[in-house]
């Protein structure tokens, strides 16, 4: 494994962010953390249900009638402080942050090969290949995918010295009936429209969950445990300290600005 998963890392758990206004604004926060004392972060976080939106999807000509298909599919909806296109996040679906000294993951590339390694290290076994499924949601060019079926996909946010490497992990439910979701929103939002962006052409079945992929009944809990385990095993890991009151304001900005950016859809909160 990587030389970085031997070091000491700090971890913060689900519980400690309820809210995606909160996991946004928290790696943000991190990424400044991690920028002065050097340790790397390991953060879980599960919301449901919630759809994640990105910039670009905030920009579609008929947003209020995708948002329409969300709330009746029963998701929420939030836009996210950084690019990209929309996922979708339930109870099945497990987010991990890596947040590391901007040294350790000096190239793009660095921070996504790493979080790879995380996920073929937690499933040994698995043929996990790498690359666009261009018909999935969120297509990027590190989905992670098993016999061409995708069920996760790798993002990167860079702030100061620090960096956050994101992952969605889809371990149990349907990827198709998720899939379906963001279809329907895609086509609504857009309907017949010219746009200058290319939005995704979503083929529900070219995406499927972990459990779905290799015939198991894995868990979230079950997989966050095995990605500790492996820092565990070569390093350690230990609870991050308490914030000091600098860090507490520096968290309360990066969280207001998460509530500014969704004024526009979400204007009584």
């Amino acid at each position: 494994m990587h030389k970085l998963f031997s070091e000491h890392w700090h971890y913060i758990p689900i519980e400690t962010t309820p809210h995606p206004y909160m996991s946004f604004a928290m790696d943000d926060t991190l990424q400044e953390m991690v920028t002065d004392d050097g340790i790397p972060k390991f953060r879980a976080w599960v919301h449901h249900p919630f759809v994640i939106l990105g910039l670009h999807d905030a920009r579609l000509p008929f947003l209020k009638d995708g948002l329409a298909e969300l709330e009746k599919a029963g998701f929420d909806y939030i836009v996210r402080n950084s690019g990209g296109l929309a996922v979708v996040l339930d109870h099945g679906v497990l987010n991990i942050s890596l947040i590391l000294p901007k040294a350790e993951a000096a190239q793009i590339d660095d921070g996504y090969d790493l979080m790879l390694e995380l996920v073929r290290g937690t499933f040994p076994d698995a043929d996990i290949d790498e690359g666009e499924i261009v018909h999935s949601y969120c297509p990027g060019s590190y989905d992670l995918s098993i016999n061409g079926r995708k069920f996760a996909g790798i993002s990167q946010r860079r702030i100061r010295q620090g960096v956050a490497v994101q992952i969605y992990l889809c371990v149990t439910g349907s990827g198709a009936a998720r899939a379906e979701i963001m279809r329907k929103f895609y086509h609504a939002s857009r309907k017949q429209s010219e746009t200058k962006f290319s939005y995704p052409d979503i083929q529900p079945d070219d995406m499927a969950s972990l459990n779905e992929l290799l015939e198991a009944d894995h868990t979230v809990e079950s997989v966050l445990e095995r990605m500790l385990d492996i820092i565990r095993q070569s390093g350690s890991i230990e609870p991050l300290p308490e914030m000091d009151d600098s860090i507490r304001q520096r968290y309360a900005y990066h969280l207001e600005r998460m509530k500014t950016r969704n004024r526009d859809i979400h204007p009584d909160r």
